[in-house]
């Protein structure tokens, strides 16, 4: 089944590592971000010798890294084809779902009419319900939550409704159920993930704990993913993956603690699965160093995912196609905190593919999810334009 010189694909998300305002930037207040090239100004420098091997200097509009003459990948860059500039959006459009309705967003806090229905479908009050940093608010209304028993509701940036509790006075099992009651609500609103988010600890020294839970929204139609699985093909998705796609279209959930345990994971799923996608998203990009504008811990986190990348490489075998992209931009040089509207690079490596192709600007981020389903012969999805052609050696 698919083409034959394809058996199994590596996806790697570099969460956030967008690389140039889009032209309609400036619809979504992002004129003058630029990931990479500003976290690269801010630095003066950063070492990045293994994507540079690969190519990511030539692409267009990457400056400050090094233009190899014999990249061992082919390049180019994507733009982003569906309204809006999310995680879901960019995974989603990657996986070839376009979408022209964005994700609903409350930076001034959720509406009456979402938390009067959250009031009385879930039977209790709650505290907070503004845009905040989770571990701000929890430090703020952690003690009134304890002597309440009211949960904190807040949001983001992101289309998020999180609800935060701590686990010696709301069970972690009835947050997530309340958590479930928030989900059917936000389904009626369009907002993408419902986030429970337990907590311990005393007034001054509160700490989140691992049991956090997402409930998604589930994507709007078949993905890639869905039509791998359906043709009998192993589908793993490593970090959020799952969360992302509504735990629709996978085999195989692997949650990580970080980008480097991401990578490991990476690295077992290679020894492991000999066949299908193997779809990776590491976060620590966005979650710790572009939401919070720190452009000296996401170069230094560049740094470290690079020097990972020939475990990965090395461990692939002659019909494997491996693609590291991004699904926004997350600028930490500018004043917002929010996503950026930008370009995303796209490199290609495969033993058995040709180097050193200039792919050029993509229509949309679908043409890897296209690229794919030629790969493995699951027939076409609605959009996206195969790039497989350009890199297939006769």
């Amino acid at each position: 089944m698919g083409h034959s010189s394809i058996q199994r694909i590596i996806l790697l998300i570099l969460d956030s590592l967008g690389i140039g305002e889009l032209p309609d930037a400036k619809e979504y207040n992002d004129e003058g971000s630029n990931t990479l090239n500003n976290i690269i100004r801010d630095r003066g420098s950063i070492h990045l010798p293994n994507l540079e091997a690969m190519g990511i200097g030539l692409i267009q509009g990457v400056e400050g890294l090094e233009r190899v003459k014999n990249p061992i990948a082919s390049y180019g860059r994507l733009a982003e084809a569906s309204i809006g500039k999310d995680t879901f959006t960019g995974h989603w459009e990657i996986a070839g779902l376009i979408i022209n309705k964005p994700f609903s967003t409350y930076p001034d806090g959720f509406p009456k009419e979402i938390m009067e229905s959250f009031e009385k479908e879930a039977g209790l009050g709650f505290l907070g319900n503004k845009a905040a940093s989770g571990t701000e608010i929890i430090k703020e209304l952690g003690e009134e939550h304890i002597k309440t028993g009211r949960p904190i509701v807040y949001t983001s940036a992101d289309s998020v409704f999180q609800i935060a509790a701590h686990e010696e006075i709301m069970p972690v099992e009835r947050l997530y159920e309340i958590c479930r009651i928030a989900r059917g609500i936000a389904d009626r609103h369009n907002i993408g993930r419902v986030i429970a988010r337990p907590f311990t600890g005393a007034k001054g020294s509160f700490t989140r704990t691992e049991r956090r839970k997402d409930f998604s929204l589930a994507p709007a139609g078949d993905t890639v993913l869905d039509k791998l699985k359906a043709n009998g093909l192993p589908v793993t998705g490593i970090g959020k993956i799952g969360d992302i796609y509504g735990h629709r279209g996978l085999t195989h959930e692997v949650h990580t603690k970080d980008n480097m345990d991401g990578v490991d994971k990476t690295i077992d799923a290679l020894k492991a699965v000999d066949k299908g996608l193997i779809f990776t998203n590491l976060v620590d990009f966005d979650m710790l160093y572009g939401h919070r504008n720190d452009a000296r811990g996401y170069a230094r986190a560049l740094e470290d995912a690079d020097k990972r990348l020939p475990e990965i490489i090395g461990l692939l075998k002659e019909n494997d196609m491996f693609i590291i992209t991004a699904d926004h931009g997350c600028d930490p040089t500018t004043p917002s905190t929010d996503h950026s509207r930008e370009y995303v690079p796209l490199l290609v490596y495969g033993r058995r593919l040709r180097p050193g192709i200039n792919l050029g600007t993509r229509k949309t981020f679908a043409d890897i999810g296209q690229t794919i389903a030629e790969a493995f012969g699951i027939g076409r999805l609605e959009h996206g334009d195969s790039f497989l052609q350009k890199l297939t050696i006769p």
